[in-house]
């Protein structure tokens, strides 16, 4: 099982911009960190074992995933995460928003939306955190 990521959606005002960010990136897009992650082997495996993906973060909530290809090195000592443009809506999730990347594992990652499945409207973090600690979400 791999091992993923979280991140906010930081400046995004919507999820439509959100989508409309990675439309105009092509295939890939690479996002600049400062370290390479502890844990990058669980995360792009290279054994021909899936990849781990990185989840977006808006509104308290993982709304969206991107797969991770790798981890490229950048100038100054930082690392690029190189993940794939095409975003795939999930099930929304409650998540406290944080500052950097977070570990995710394959047992806490919400599934994918299904074709022509939507997940309605984003809820405010506070109510969907407390309808997900009373089961209904």
């Amino acid at each position: 099982m791999p091992l993923h990521l979280t991140k906010v959606a930081y400046g995004a005002q919507s999820l439509e911009e959100l989508h409309d960010w990675f439309a105009g990136r092509g295939e890939i897009a690479r996002l600049t960190t400062r370290y390479l992650p502890k844990r990058h082997a669980e995360i792009v495996p290279g054994d021909g074992s899936a990849n781990g993906s990185l989840f977006w973060i808006y509104k308290h909530q993982l709304v969206a995933r991107s797969e991770i290809l790798g981890f490229e090195e950048a100038e100054n000592g930082r690392t690029h995460i190189v993940i794939s443009a095409r975003l795939i809506d999930v099930h929304p999730s409650p998540k406290r928003a944080h500052q950097g990347w977070r570990y995710l594992t394959e047992a806490d990652a919400p599934r994918d939306l299904a074709d022509g499945e939507t997940a309605g409207d984003v809820l405010p973090g506070e109510l969907a955190a407390n309808l997900a600690r009373l089961g209904l979400v």
